[in-house]
């Protein structure tokens, strides 16, 4: 009886330090993910910008790039 007790608490302990490991890498990786994601949009802001500076200054040069990358 004792050691079935012990052992529900081993198995009880044990889940729960499963557990913790588990939500602690699902909170690094979602951590890096936004971490990225917010980098990924600053790159498509300033690629935006540097493409609308292309266009006024440059038409000719905004159509090849476009013509380059929409195919």
């Amino acid at each position: 009886m004792l050691r079935t007790i012990f052992m529900i608490g081993l198995f009880a302990v044990g889940g729960l330090f499963l557990l913790k490991l588990l939500f602690g890498l699902f909170a690094v990786s979602f951590a890096l993910f936004g971490w990225l994601f917010l980098v990924a949009i600053k790159v498509a802001i300033v690629g935006a910008l540097v493409y609308l500076v292309i266009r006024i200054f440059s038409p000719a040069t905004a159509r090849r790039l476009r013509d380059r990358w929409s195919e």
